[in-house]
């Protein structure tokens, strides 16, 4: 038998190809995938129906996708605030090396409550440090995202270019070529599920090309296309990093990563803030996706990234959160409003970016970076039920008459309730399935004690 969930009586954003919107209408959920959807009531006679929710006032839309973030930095949020990115993960790189798995355990369930608590139903980390005896991180990272019951993706990261090899962190933070490969191997065999409605999948990423030999990058690529799964790593995210690959590799960043076999349709990059004309139609020759992260950008002065010019292009672009150690908030929705307002800044001025452009970079493009726009992304019959049901008759947005520009341009909605595979696992903007008290404890216990392990190192 068939469970059905009937939603009713809502606006609705479905974010397909067309961009097709219902003033009022319906969805109907049938065990974990979208049965049908509409204007007007639901067909009558539905059999096995186990719950009707009366959605007036409320906006449904996919739900949001987080293609960029840094769990474990939940725990270190509030330092550095006054430096660019190379400054600020010297500053941090100490204390991120100290990190274990009780730590990471407690920082991936407040980023994942975060975020959840806001809409996002597919989430996204890339971990990369890995401290020698901190324990299983990978596997503490995908049970957390399991039992908060958000899809999700893990990059799993890797560093062997240390301050001797003339990176940026410390050589006690990294691992050996040999070791990163293997362990990458292994979480990907180990954890990746390749079906239609996985729950948990696995990206090859190395970090970034200053604390990553280019054996790593090349080796990586190699590995991640012989496992078929992704591969995603930071790229042109500040002018230092260009010019430190001008000289450390003789060419820039795209090149670089061209020249490494880090250009495809299976390969996503973060931030790519500085990217020329010839960088843009590279991306877009290759159908190589891009993280955009305008918060931690702004936060860290890195520039506005050519959104605008590569959505012309045709590049995959979804929203990032990033870390919360330089995106505090850790919450993707406001992503939807500082990612129009930031582009507005740039070249394109107010024609740079709209509403239902934001809310599909949150959502569909999202769901391509990731390589899942088959599954997730849009509201269609046949697609998983991973759905938000935003309310929109609250003081925030009752006047603005448009329910996707009162989402986008308006305050931070509340999320009456959000669905991942057909499970409700948000209810009136708080967690179904954890508590949201015990888990700000533990962060918070956690936090201390990383800083006194730095503090005494």
């Amino acid at each position: 038998m068939t469970q059905r969930i009937v939603i009713e009586n809502c606006a609705i954003a479905t974010v397909d190809a067309d961009d097709t919107e219902y003033a009022n209408g319906y969805v109907v959920i049938a065990g974990n995938r979208i049965e049908s959807l509409g204007a007007g009531r639901a067909p009558g006679q539905l059999a096995d129906v186990v719950r009707r929710i009366d959605a007036t006032g409320h906006l449904v839309t996919p739900g949001l996708v987080n293609t960029h973030h840094h769990f474990y930095q939940w725990i270190t949020r509030g330092l550095a605030t006054d430096h660019n990115l190379f400054d600020w993960l010297v500053a941090l790189y100490p204390t991120w090396a100290r990190i274990d798995e009780r730590m990471v355990h407690a920082a991936a369930q407040g980023s994942l409550a975060m975020m959840a608590r806001g809409g996002v139903t597919t989430a996204m980390d890339h971990h990369y440090v890995f401290p020698r005896g901190a324990g299983d991180l990978s596997a503490t990272i995908i049970g957390a995202a399991r039992d908060m019951g958000v899809r999700f993706t893990l990059a799993r990261g890797s560093m062997d270019r240390g301050e001797s090899d003339g990176g940026l962190p410390p050589d006690f933070a990294v691992e050996t070529l040999d070791d990163a490969l293997a362990a990458t191997e292994e979480t990907v065999r180990r954890h990746h599920d390749a079906s239609f409605d996985a729950m948990t999948q696995v990206a090859v990423a190395p970090c970034s090309p200053f604390s990553v030999s280019t054996e790593l990058m090349s080796q990586g690529a190699q590995l991640a296309r012989r496992l078929g799964v992704r591969l995603h790593t930071h790229g042109s995210e500040t002018v230092e990093e260009e010019k430190f690959c001008h000289e450390l590799f003789g060419m820039g960043p795209t090149d670089y990563f061209e020249s490494t076999g880090w250009l495809g349709e299976d390969v996503w990059m973060a931030h790519c803030v500085h990217m020329n004309d010839s960088d843009i139609d590279a991306f877009a020759r290759t159908r190589t996706g891009v993280a955009h992260c305008p918060s931690s950008n702004a936060r860290l002065a890195a520039g506005i990234a050519r959104v605008p010019d590569l959505l012309a292009a045709g590049v995959p672009v979804g929203l990032g959160v990033d870390g919360t150690a330089s995106n505090e908030s850790g919450e993707l929705h406001t992503e939807l409003r500082n990612a129009l307002l930031i582009n507005r800044l740039g070249a394109h001025r107010e024609a740079a970016l709209n509403a239902r452009q934001a809310l599909r970079l949150g959502t569909y493009g999202g769901a391509q970076v990731l390589g899942r726009a088959r599954e997730i992304g849009s509201l269609e019959p046949g697609k998983l039920a991973d759905l938000v049901l935003w309310r929109m008759d609250t003081l925030a947005h009752a006047s603005i008459a448009d329910p996707v520009t009162a989402l986008v341009f308006g305050a931070a909605a509340p999320v009456t309730a959000s669905f991942v595979n057909g499970r409700q696992i948000v209810a009136d903007s708080h967690l179904t399935l954890a508590d949201e008290d015990t888990i700000a404890r533990a962060t918070r216990e956690q936090a201390r004690r990383l800083a006194g392990l730095a503090a005494g190192a």
